[in-house]
C-alpha cells in the first residue's frame, strides 16, 4: 500500500511540475490546467494539491511567493526552480518507461514462456 501512495504522490508531483514549466501559477490554475488537459479525468482537490505544492517547495523544486492578483487579492504564486526543471526531465523519462512497461503487460495476448 505504501508503494501505491508513493506512486500517486510522485505522479501528482510530476503533473504539477510539468504545469509550472509553462510559467508561474497559483494553485487553482495548476489544478484547472491538469483537469482541462485530461478532459476532467484527473480532478485535483485542495487536500491533495496544497500538500504536494508544500512538498515540492520543501524539496527546492518550486518557489512560492505571495503576490497581488488582478483582482487585488493576495495569492500564492508558484514558480519552477532550476532544480525543479531538472526533476521534470528525470521524472518524465521514468514515467514514460513505467507507462510503456505497464502497457506491455496490459496489451499482452499470451502468457510469457
Amino acid at each position: 500500500m505504501a508503494r501505491s501512495v508513493d506512486l500517486l504522490q510522485g505522479t501528482l508531483d510530476l503533473l504539477i511540475l510539468k504545469t509550472l514549466t509553462w510559467g508561474p501559477a497559483h494553485g487553482y490554475a495548476i489544478a484547472r490546467w491538469i483537469e482541462q488537459l485530461t478532459g476532467e479525468v484527473l480532478k485535483i482537490g485542495e487536500g491533495s494539491l496544497y500538500p504536494a505544492l508544500h512538498r515540492l517547495e520543501e524539496r527546492g523544486w518550486v518557489d512560492a511567493r505571495w503576490e497581488l492578483s488582478d483582482t487585488k487579492r493576495r495569492t500564492k504564486v508558484y514558480r519552477l526552480t532550476a532544480e525543479g526543471r531538472a526533476q521534470v526531465r528525470v521524472e518524465s523519462g521514468s514515467w514514460k518507461q513505467f507507462v510503456l512497461a505497464v502497457s506491455k503487460v496490459l496489451d499482452a495476448k499470451e502468457q510469457p514462456v
